[in-house]
């Protein structure tokens, strides 16, 4: 049987209640919806909520045409991004938080001063060894800082974090100041184009972790919508 919208709100809210009693004013929530449906959009920004989180562009797209009665929403990127698609994700998000390469950064300054667009960008670090994650090596990003710092159309604001699964929260955590380190590290150099005020970092698993360590922004799916 179908979930009533009345019912996807009630559990929507029993779940943003619990979790917004956990996240500081100061800390932005970020809605993930990948592969849920606009209902459950349109129920979550009922509750107050305006920044959503997509990584697959065609699915998002579809969502956008559908909620573009939804004028206050702020859309964020959040997955891979293939060169293809590049161009589609500067013209429909507001966040880029996966630049993982000088070289897609370079791609994605040069197409935003063609669409004369400015996006808000994050560069996605891989703190501890992964094989199913992209991201900067730390000793690479601090080594390509000058050349990021020559990108003048997208706005570099920080750094994105996702950590390997599995890990305790002690693990987390010192994951998550690692990268706090590393953007402190990078801010103190001053860059007139690379600044750091924001952490991308913590999902519904180890959002309280990411938090203690600095967390701006914390990626929310399952714990607000439940398993997919």
């Amino acid at each position: 049987m179908a979930t009533s919208g009345l019912e996807l709100s009630a559990e929507l809210k029993t779940r943003l209640a619990a979790i917004g009693d956990r996240i500081p004013p100061h800390v932005r929530l970020i809605a993930v919806t990948k592969t849920f449906p606009v209902s459950i959009i349109r129920a979550a920004y009922a509750e107050g909520i305006r920044d959503f989180g997509e990584n697959k562009v065609q699915e998002s797209l579809a969502k956008q045409l559908e909620l573009r009665d939804l004028t206050d929403v702020t859309w964020h990127f959040i997955g891979h991004i293939q060169s293809n698609k590049s161009r589609k994700v500067l013209e429909h998000f507001d966040w880029i938080h996966s630049i993982d390469s000088l070289k897609l950064a370079a791609r994605l300054d040069r197409q935003a001063g063609e669409l004369n667009r400015r996006p808000n960008c994050c560069l996605q670090v891989k703190l501890l060894p992964d094989p199913n994650k992209d991201g900067f090596d730390p000793s690479e990003l601090l080594a390509v800082l000058p050349d990021l710092d020559q990108l003048t159309q997208i706005q570099i604001r920080g750094l994105m974090v996702i950590l390997p699964y599995g890990l305790n929260p002690q693990q987390a955590k010192s994951g998550f100041l690692q990268a706090r380190d590393l953007a402190s590290q990078i801010d103190a150099k001053g860059m007139i184009n690379v600044k750091m005020d924001t952490l991308s970092m913590g999902m519904s698993g180890d959002f309280e972790s990411a938090i203690a360590a600095g967390s701006t922004m914390v990626r929310i799916g399952s714990g607000l919508f439940g398993q997919r």
